[in-house]
């Protein structure tokens, strides 16, 4: 969003909204700030097929039981969390509080947004199964190779294929209706495994791969190069990814691309020399010059000339938002209720 007029106005509309609803009554009142916290699920059993996270810890996911006509349909979401790409970053990861590389720190985990059991709160997925699968290998699931000297496992291809098994397991298996989804570094994980989650799945199971804030462009940034290009070279040859895939075969991903963070990452990435001028405008484009202004338009006309083109199939979709969030789908107001994210009336949720 470029112009401080329309940011002026979506807040007072979500002060207005907010007033409506301190003034209705009680009876109708929407608690936003509702949550549900669900306990980590570890698979041992892995470990002696190498499926691990860096630090050789089992993998691990929540899951909140679906009921009612929810039981047989399954959400599973894929956390985010950027990549490694040297040995010192991914050692780094096996320390990081989140548990981005070491399942032996994990914790509980609030589900909120399209995690929700509140049918309120998330009217579509409610009562389905729901899963937030942890991200503990650096490398959005798709690495194969082993580090002996540094005791570095990069295994996120068997993971995924562990973590998937132990959910069909456990119902998946006779699932009516499947969707794999994650955001940013969790994104790019259900784009590069979406298929691979629909061969794990019966013919009979209806599959859909949704993909949050994880579409990340192949474009210059504002020094002329390609360093986040630089980057996934680097990934991939750390973590030795062999992965061969079609996006012509993707099965019915519906995307949601917001372009404020492909600014930070991608056309403006953090580094070293990275101008104060540059810092601030990624950061609030009100205080971006008119020569930034064209170079943002430019980024956004290159971003939408790259999206796929969806053809004439009802199965495939897309929400474009500008400069509003990373990652929408978890977050409670962004997911169903701030009139700032809706486009057309409608919100991330009515399109997936």
């Amino acid at each position: 969003m470029l112009h401080s007029s329309r940011t002026r106005m979506y807040g007072r509309l979500y002060m207005l909204v907010s007033v409506l609803i301190l003034l209705a009554p009680v009876s109708l009142a929407v608690n936003y700030t509702y949550f549900k916290t669900v306990d980590l699920t570890y698979i041992p059993s892995a470990v002696k097929n190498g499926a691990v996270c860096l630090d050789g810890s089992p993998p691990a996911y929540h899951i909140d039981r679906g009921v009612g006509d929810g039981a047989r349909n399954w959400l599973v979401f894929i956390e985010g969390g950027g990549w490694c790409d040297t040995t010192e970053n991914c050692l780094n990861r096996t320390k990081n509080i989140f548990g981005l590389g070491s399942s032996k720190i994990m914790q509980a985990k609030n589900f909120t947004g399209l995690l929700s059991d509140n049918q309120q709160l998330n009217p579509y997925f409610y009562n389905w199964n729901r899963v937030f699968v942890r991200y503990c290998d650096g490398g959005s699931f798709t690495g194969n190779s082993f580090d002996p000297v540094n005791k570095l496992h990069y295994k996120g291809s068997k993971v995924f294929s562990a973590i998937v098994k132990d959910l069909l397991g456990k119902g998946m298996s006779n699932a009516t209706n499947a969707l794999i989804s994650g955001c940013s570094a969790g994104g790019l994980s259900a784009i590069l495994n979406c298929d691979k989650f629909r061969s794990f799945l019966p013919p009979h199971t209806n599959v859909k791969c949704a993909s949050d804030a994880g579409y990340f462009l192949h474009v210059k940034d504002v020094f002329g190069e390609y360093n986040y290009a630089n980057f996934y070279d680097r990934i991939v040859k750390l973590h030795v990814v062999s992965l061969a895939l079609d996006l012509s075969h993707l099965h019915s991903p519906v995307c949601n691309f917001e372009i404020k963070s492909k600014i930070g990452f991608i056309l403006a990435p953090s580094i070293n020399n990275l101008p104060q001028t540059w810092e601030r405008c990624k950061n609030d484009t009100t205080t971006c010059s008119p020569d930034q202004i064209e170079i943002l338009k430019g980024f956004r006309s290159e971003f939408l000339s790259a999206l796929p083109r969806l053809g004439n199939g009802s199965f495939r979709g897309m929400f474009i938002s500008s400069c509003l969030a990373h990652c929408q789908s978890q977050l409670q107001l962004n997911w169903n209720w701030d009139p700032g994210f809706r486009i057309e009336d409608k919100v991330y949720l009515d399109i997936l």
